[in-house]
């Protein structure tokens, strides 16, 4: 479970830099592990196609040295996922972090649940 929280958060970031400037596989590998996290190349690049695949990053093949180096972009699909994603980051962080929010969550309400008519019938 920790893992897959961890994998929110860096893709956030991954979508953070790429959002700045195009940016490749070893240099968020270097970045991400400033902050803490250590991925291997078998967990970002995953990642990466991932997120192009479902719209976020768009890919720039480029010569480097005399070996292909793949680029990322954010998309605007991309932009606007990540513009969401630090609206709830500013709500998570005020809430958690802060503590300000609920004390607690409230009671359910005292009503009789609902019965699906359809499971009853035969």
């Amino acid at each position: 479970m920790f893992r897959e929280f961890f994998l929110g958060f860096v893709k956030i970031h991954v979508l953070h830099h790429a959002a700045q400037h195009p940016v490749y596989g070893l240099a968020l590998i270097d970045e991400l592990r400033r902050h803490g996290y250590a991925l291997s190349p078998g967990t970002l690049y995953p990642l990466l196609r991932g997120l192009e695949e479902a719209g976020y990053l768009l890919r720039e093949d480029r010569i480097v040295g005399g070996k292909v180096r793949k680029y990322y972009s954010i998309t605007e699909q991309g932009r606007q996922a990540l513009t969401e994603a630090r609206k709830k980051i500013a709500e998570l962080v005020h809430e958690v972090l802060e503590g300000v929010g609920p004390v607690s969550l409230p009671e359910p309400a005292e009503t009789e649940p609902e019965v699906d008519k359809r499971l009853t019938d035969e």
